[in-house]
């Protein structure tokens, strides 16, 4: 695996831009763990101060360090994709993996099941979910649901890889040798996807991040929550940029900007990685 990644750094300038961009947002991450005020807590500082040596990103209208403050809420965001990436991953492994071995009425059951999925409008089922839950929105409700709604794509991309292994000769050898469905799911066919499982995760995490910001902007979420769309929501109530307080808006944009890039990034340069003649073209063979 060290391998791998040392050549993907070394041939695939996208994996290695996108890392570098990534190590900065974990950097970010782990300054957050060294706070010297609670991420809650308002006018622990002076007020609208512009950047300087002493706040490096200004502070805010509601008297927080600008740059502690985004520290938190990137933690917090990374942390919301990461969960609703990681749900939605075993939905679509579940059913893709199951949908493609099996074939038949289950495969035609499951892929409407799907299909159903894919065409639900997923920002106007969360601003419903908003609202029926309005009183009770947590992060977890918020993570759940948007788990619930991020998987049929990549089900289905994961079927068709199943498709392909089904017929392949060590399949048939793991039926005759007595393996269950459930050990060949797991044992044979997993590896084989979890290259584009890997690619897709970092599309969706993205997704994640980027409904998240677009919810919370607008109030539909736990406003007292720091993320990046929080931030940006507070900025707005105090018409940051009206005020000339420029980089309480700035700052959490371009985070999330370079995070959103550093994703797409190695989501890209993955895709290549999994075609061998891209592959074999950047290593020069």
């Amino acid at each position: 695996m060290l391998r791998v990644f040392r050549d993907l750094f070394r041939y695939n300038r996208e994996f290695a831009a996108g890392t570098i961009l990534v190590l900065i947002v974990l950097s970010l991450v782990v300054a957050s763990f060294f706070s010297p005020y609670p991420p809650q807590d308002s006018y622990v500082v002076p007020p609208d101060v512009p950047p300087c040596w002493a706040y490096p990103l200004g502070t805010n209208s509601r008297g927080q360090d600008v740059f502690w403050q985004l520290t938190v809420a990137i933690r917090n965001s990374l942390l919301f994709g990461i969960a609703v990436a990681f749900l939605s991953r075993i939905i679509s492994l579940a059913i893709g993996l199951v949908s493609g071995y099996t074939g038949g009425l289950v495969d035609r059951v499951l892929m409407s099941i799907n299909d159903t999925f894919v065409v639900i409008p997923q920002f106007p089922i969360l601003t419903l979910f908003y609202f029926m839950m309005h009183d009770h929105m947590s992060w977890t409700l918020l993570a759940l649901a948007m788990a619930s709604l991020g998987w049929p794509y990549d089900a289905r991309l994961i079927r068709s890889v199943a498709l392909s292994l089904r017929n392949r000769e060590f399949t048939a050898q793991s039926v005759f040798s007595g393996m269950s469905t459930r050990q060949i799911l797991l044992e044979e066919h997993l590896p084989y996807v979890l290259p584009i499982v890997f690619s897709t995760t970092m599309n969706n995490i993205n997704w994640s991040i980027g409904l998240e910001v677009t919810l919370s902007v607008i109030g539909f979420t736990n406003i007292e929550t720091p993320t990046i769309g929080t931030m940006i929501y507070w900025a707005n109530q105090h018409t940051a940029m009206v005020a000339g307080i420029w980089w309480w808006v700035v700052a959490p944009v371009a985070t999330v900007i370079m995070t959103f890039i550093g994703l797409f990034l190695l989501s890209v340069s993955m895709n290549e990685f999994i075609d061998p003649r891209s592959r074999l073209a950047r290593m020069g063979v």
